[in-house]
């Protein structure tokens, strides 16, 4: 691995020789080009990363942004999509096989272990019209009228505050325009697919603008569950309706709010037999290691449901011209239910080679609550040489989850070749673990920009900071049905803990020339503490935080018909929140050995020392003609954690005293997008078409290697990474179609089109054999939208 350091020196040496070449270039394409009006040249990109409006290359800030046209082109559909690359720092993938939750990571930080929980977070933010998600849950509904998606790289303590130690995503929505337009979508694709959307803008009446945006797409899964009635594996059903209001009674004062109500329903993937284990022996499914189409065991399988809902409210009074007073309050809720009867691959086995009354198909159960409530005041102002942003924010949030798992069918004979479904209430099981808990979090934030009289003008010096408390009160009222027993005592484990932090920010950015700008920044960010719903004590455990040293360009050149942005980092990553198998057991107090195991639990550590991360990322547009533009982008990220002993009695009694190694999950070290859009006038219409090629080079997906053999239990295995992947998407579309009043795009379009195949959540054990979860097929489809 390339030391911090050396990373820096040459990152600093290839921005300098760009910005040194690409400048003398610029200065002279700017004088031997005239400014014509018919020269082509990239598109302003507008970004409200700092809580400002601004241009993306005055931001100085790693910030990648797709449009509307760019989400559309690639069919961002839902957050899930995002988990092919387009991005290459961001990665996007399912919990386990839950698509109904989402795991988000950027520049490696955001989860390492599970944050499926009510009292646990992830480490990048998600944000929709200032608004903060709270939950990994919800996350995968169906995007309303985008009009941007601002991923934000590193740490943004400052501005957005906690859970924002890997960046932010920052969705922004279209608001009503207050003139009369109408845009409608539908389209039909393989697996069933089916499409709808409806964007309705009504003429202002009154000082008062409204918007309505409906959606609704659906498919059948892409690997067939054999039993009837049960759901097949990787589908979704998705909708949502939203409604924005915007009254403007006079110039420097508007008020908007908005209104959305969203249903996901998604159907687990199916997690495939890829390797025999050592130890047992398959049985009815055999080990395939290329992606099938069909189940070889038909098992129970429901759709996993989402419900969300929320309210926003915002108000923003030009106070004077160079003054601002914003507001942002919301109010959400989620009911999240995920059945998850795909593991059943590792399940069909025994270490005897006997299978009667052997059980499989281990439904996996969370019934999810949550509701949330912000509020938010930021003063935006500037002078002649200062610009600033100060705020406070108030968020509470209260979230439940009940969960339990048990299986629901059983082999009949003893190779394992038929089985029986049993019959279950699956709704009237026993609960495994019940856990409640209620978040209030508060904070104020400032930031400056100051451009002192000296060296033109050329220099900009920023200082920020933001204290923030976070205080997480609640209890683990349920294990195995009954209530948690602590050294002979039977009650409820409570939480009840408080942080306090302040995160500081310095930026310095330098205006080298009028299309060239460097900047070299320290950050940090924090994800907050909290309690782990699998444990036994439910004891608290601290933030884990990422402090980063950044240096980056923005430069445009060749008349502004190219744009290149670089970054490179290096940081600290401290206090990491990791999950270790443990064992309570009764011993005998003269022989010492084990009388009871009273339970096999997951417990949570700050691990000592600290973690090296380091990266590079390069952004690249070029309109190469005025009906061609290129796009290219790379990252390199990598994370670096400090081997560490797990504290906690093992299942054969003893305990570990040897440092596990620990990888860094979700992230690939080298990942790379490309992309070409060309535009043609074509028969009194216009050709649009667009193609993106993406490239990982695989991850894992759990962070230690220890699996056990079933005599020793002391044994390690290095688990596997996920493969290589390398993704394709296309879309060819015809537009300004003349239909009466209306202009229409037939649009045909697919996704990995090569059919390309990789697992991407590969895990491994002596035991139950290699396992993993394969990405989508290609997926194709048709869409007719008409726009007046």
């Amino acid at each position: 691995m390339m030391k911090l350091s050396s990373l820096l020196a040459t990152s600093s040496a290839i921005a300098i020789s760009l910005v040194a070449s690409q400048a003398v270039y610029a200065q002279t394409a700017q004088t031997a080009v005239a400014e014509a009006n018919d020269e082509p040249a990239l598109e302003v990109v507008v970004v409200t990363a700092q809580k400002r409006t601004e241009n993306l290359q005055d931001t100085p800030i790693a910030v990648s942004v797709l449009g509307a046209q760019a989400l559309e082109d690639r069919g961002v559909k839902s957050l899930a999509d995002l988990g092919n690359g387009v991005i290459p720092s961001l990665k996007v993938a399912p919990f386990f096989s839950r698509p109904g939750a989402l795991i988000m990571n950027i520049r490696g930080i955001g989860v390492l272990s599970d944050s499926n929980q009510p009292a646990r977070d992830q480490g990048v933010g998600v944000y929709v019209d200032g608004v903060y998600l709270g939950r990994p849950q919800g996350l995968g509904v169906a995007l309303y009228d985008i009009a941007s998606i601002e991923v934000l790289k590193g740490p943004q303590g400052t501005l957005f505050g906690r859970n924002t130690s890997g960046g932010a995503v920052n969705i922004v929505t279209k608001k009503p325009s207050g003139k009369l337009k109408l845009s409608a979508t539908a389209g039909v694709s393989n697996f069933d697919g089916r499409k709808a959307e409806l964007h309705l803008d009504l003429p202002e009446f009154a000082n008062l603008s409204a918007k309505l945006d409906a959606v609704v797409t659906e498919r059948n899964g892409w690997v067939d569950n054999p039993l009837e009635g049960a759901e097949d594996y990787g589908g979704y059903s998705r909708r949502g309706i939203r409604l924005g209001l915007l009254w403007q009674p006079i110039d420097n004062f508007s008020a908007d709010y908005a209104y959305d109500d969203g249903y996901d329903a998604t159907s687990t993937l199916f997690m495939q037999l890829l390797e025999v284990g050592t130890f047992r022996q398959a049985a009815r499914a055999p080990a395939q290691p290329n992606r099938i189409k069909a189940s070889h065991t038909g098992l129970p399988q429901q759709l996993s449901i989402g419900e969300t809902s929320g309210h926003r409210l915002g108000a923003d009074w030009s106070i004077t011209d160079s003054l601002r007073l914003k507001y942002i309050g919301s109010s959400r809720k989620l009911d999240q239910s995920q059945w998850d009867n795909a593991n059943f691959a590792q399940s069909m086995s025994t270490q005897s080679g006997v299978f009667t009354n052997v059980g499989l198909g281990r439904y996996s159960l969370s019934f999810v609550k949550q509701d949330q409530l912000s509020h938010e005041l930021q003063l935006i102002g500037e002078t002649e040489r200062l610009k600033y942003v100060a705020g406070a924010l108030y968020y509470q949030e209260k979230a439940e989850e009940r969960a339990g798992a048990f299986n629901t069918a059983v082999f009949t004979d003893a190779i394992g070749q038929n089985y029986s479904i049993l019959a279950l209430d699956y709704y009237n099981q026993r609960v495994d673990r019940g856990t409640e808990v209620k978040t209030t979090s508060t904070g104020v934030f400032g930031q400056f920009t100051y451009n002192p009289p000296i060296l033109n003008d050329k220099l900009h010096v920023t200082l920020g900071g933001r204290w923030t408390k976070d205080e997480k009160v609640g209890s683990l009222f349920i294990v195995n049905g009954a209530l948690p027993v602590v050294n002979g005592i039977a009650a409820a484990r409570k939480l009840d803990a408080s942080w306090e932090r302040f995160d500081p920010l310095f930026n310095v950015s330098f205006d080298l020339t009028d299309d060239i700008m460097l900047y070299a920044k320290r950050s940090s960010g924090y994800k907050s503490g909290g309690a782990n719903s699998r444990s036994l004590f439910y004891a608290a455990f601290n933030p884990e935080s990422v402090s980063m040293n950044e240096i980056g360009m923005k430069a445009e050149f060749w008349n502004r018909r190219a744009r290149l942005n670089l970054a490179a980092y290096n940081g600290v990553y401290e206090d990491i929140q990791l999950d270790f198998f443990a064992q309570y057991i009764q011993l005998d107090p003269v022989t010492g050995q084990t009388l009871t195991t009273l339970r096999t639990t997951s417990e949570t550590i700050n691990a000592p020392g600290e973690g090296d991360i380091s990266g590079f990322e390069a952004e690249l547009t070029l309109v190469a003609t005025d009906r061609l533009t290129l796009s290219a982008s790379y990252a390199n990220n990598m994370v670096n954690i400090p081997a560490t002993i797990n504290p906690f009695r093992q299942p054969n009694g003893q305990f570990i005293t040897v440092p596990i190694p620990i990888y860094q999950v979700y992230t690939p070290e080298h990942s790379g997008s490309i992309s070409g859009d060309y535009e043609a006038p074509f028969m009194g219409m216009t050709l649009v078409a667009h193609v993106d090629a993406n490239y990982d080079n695989g991850y894992y997906a759990n962070y230690t290697d220890v699996a056990y053999d079933p005599v020793t239990r002391a044994v390690t295995v290095p688990q596997p990474k996920g493969d290589p992947s390398f993704n394709v998407n296309a879309r060819i579309s015809l537009t300004d179609i003349v239909v009466g009043d209306a202009i229409g795009t037939i649009s045909l379009w697919s996704r990995n089109l090569l059919d390309e195949e990789h697992v991407f959540y590969r895990v491994k054990s002596p035991i139950q054999g290699t396992s993993g979860f394969f990405n989508e097929p290609r997926t194709f489809g048709l869409e007719v939208k008409l726009k007046m």
